[in-house]
C-alpha cells in the first residue's frame, strides 16, 4: 500500500502511479536475472554429464544353421569284459592300468604247465589210437580177402569190421581231445580282442583265475570311433526324420573349453519309440574321435544341425538383456544416444542370438556397458568400463 507524500511540485496521485510502476520494473528485472542464471546452471549441468563408454556390434544378416541343442552322454563303441577261459594261477599282467592296447596284444598269462602236460598226454593218446586204427583197418582188409575166398564166415568178418570202425571212432575222439588240449594251452595266454583302453585290473598276478567267472579280469573300451547318445523332444521328431531322409545329418559336440573347436560327427540312429515318461526320443551320433577327445561316460553339449536358415538377423548373445517385459537390447543411433528396443529372440546358436523381430540389418547394439544405461542415454563407443556388464 502506497502512502501519499507531500512533495513540492507533485500531486499525491502521480506519486502513487510512479511508485507502483517502479516496483513492477524491479520485479521483471529480478525475474529475468534469476531465470537466466537458473537456465544457465541447468544447461551447464546437462552439458557436463559424461557419456557412458560402451562396446557395440552391428546387426548382421547371414546364413545360420538351424540346430537342436541337447545334453549327450558318451558311450564306448565296443566294450569287452575279458574273462579267463581256463582255471589257473595268473603269472603275469602285461599292461598298465588305463593304457591303450592293440588287438592281439598279450594282457594276462596263466600258469600253462598243467595244460602243457595235458597236451603231451593227449598227443600220446592220439598216436596210440591212430596206430590201433591203422591196425584194425589192415586186419579188416585181410579178412575181406578171406571172405571173398569163403575162408571165413560172414559173422567173423562182421566182428573184425566192427573192431575197425570202433578203432576209427576212438582215434577221432583222441584227436578231438588233442585239439581241446591245444586250445586250453592257448587260453593260458589272454590277448586283447580289440583296439582300446584297458581299465583297472581286477585280478593281479598270483591270484587264481576261474573259467568264465562272474567278475572279469579287466574291461576294455574301444573309443575310436565312439558314440554319443542324446535325446530331443518328441515335437522335433518329424523334422529330424524329414531332413534325415534327405541326407546324413551332422552332429557336433561342444566341449567346455571355448577355445576347443567343435567335434563333428554324423547321426546314425533314431530310436524306434518315444520314451513316454520323458516325452523324448533317443538319438545316437557316431564320431571318429581320432584324438580321443571324447571319453566314455562323459557328459557333453550336443548340437544337431537340421538345415541352413538364409538371411537370419543375428546379434551377439551378450547384447540381449531380459527385463519384466521380456527381452530387449540397447540400440545406438547416429546421434550417439542409446535407447531401449524390445526384441524377439527366435533361438540361440553359440555366441549368436537369432532375432525374429525388433531389429534391422546395419543397426548398432550395445554388447558391453548395459548396466549404466537407461532410456535415451548418451554413449561413447569404445572399450567398456569396469562396471560394464
Amino acid at each position: 500500500m502506497d502512502f501519499p507524500v507531500t512533495t513540492r511540485g507533485a500531486s499525491p496521485k502521480r506519486l502513487f502511479l510512479f511508485g507502483g510502476a517502479g516496483l513492477i520494473v524491479v520485479a521483471v528485472v529480478l525475474l529475468a536475472y534469476f531465470g537466466t542464471e537458473i537456465l544457465a546452471k541447468e544447461r551447464k549441468a546437462a552439458k557436463g554429464s559424461p557419456a557412458v563408454p560402451v562396446s557395440v556390434a552391428p546387426v548382421e544378416q547371414q546364413i545360420m544353421p538351424f540346430r537342436l541343442q541337447a545334453i549327450g552322454n558318451v558311450e564306448a563303441y565296443a566294450t569287452v569284459s575279458v574273462k579267463a577261459r581256463v582255471d589257473g594261477q595268473i603269472v603275469t599282467v602285461n599292461f598298465r592300468e588305463g593304457q591303450a592296447v592293440k588287438r592281439g596284444e598279450v594282457l594276462f598269462r596263466i600258469d600253462a604247465r598243467p595244460y602243457e602236460a595235458a597236451l603231451r598226454q593227449a598227443e600220446a593218446n592220439a598216436l596210440r589210437d591212430a596206430a590201433a586204427r591203422d591196425q584194425a583197418h589192415s586186419q579188416a582188409k585181410r579178412y575181406q580177402e578171406l571172405l571173398d575166398k569163403n575162408f571165413i564166415s560172414k559173422e567173423a568178418y562182421a566182428q573184425i569190421r566192427t573192431n575197425a570202425e570202433t578203432a576209427e571212432a576212438t582215434a577221432k575222439a583222441s584227436q578231438a581231445a588233442l585239439e581241446n588240449a591245444r586250445l586250453n594251452l592257448e587260453y593260458c595266454t589272454i590277448n586283447s580282442p580289440l583296439d582300446g583302453y584297458v581299465g583297472k585290473a581286477l585280478l593281479q598276478a598270483g591270484n587264481l583265475a576261474r573259467a568264465n567267472d562272474v567278475n572279469p579280469l579287466v574291461v576294455i573300451n574301444q573309443v575310436r570311433p565312439i558314440y554319443v547318445n542324446f535325446a530331443i523332444p518328441e515335437q522335433n521328431l518329424p523334422d529330424v526324420r524329414k531332413y534325415m531322409a534327405a541326407g546324413p545329418l551332422a552332429v557336433e559336440v561342444i566341449l567346455p573349453d571355448p577355445a576347443t573347436p567343435r567335434i563333428a560327427g554324423q547321426l546314425i540312429f533314431v530310436d524306434n519309440a518315444v520314451d513316454p515318461s520323458t516325452g523324448t526320443i533317443r538319438l545316437r551320433g557316431r564320431f571318429d574321435n581320432n584324438d580321443a577327445a571324447l571319453w566314455p561316460g562323459q557328459f557333453v553339449n550336443v548340437s544337431l544341425r537340421l538345415f541352413e536358415q538364409a538371411d537370419a538377423i543375428v546379434i551377439p548373445s551378450q547384447a540381449v538383456q531380459t527385463g519384466p517385459d521380456g527381452q530387449y537390447v540397447y540400440v545406438v543411433g547416429k546421434d550417439m544416444v542409446a535407447d531401449v528396443r524390445k526384441i524377439t529372440v527366435q533361438r540361440s546358436d553359440g555366441d549368436w542370438a537369432i532375432v525374429s523381430a525388433g531389429l534391422h540389418k546395419g543397426e548398432q547394439v550395445v554388447t558391453r556397458g548395459q548396466l549404466r544405461l537407461g532410456p535415451r542415454t548418451r554413449v561413447q563407443v569404445g572399450r567398456a568400463g569396469p562396471e560394464a556388464s
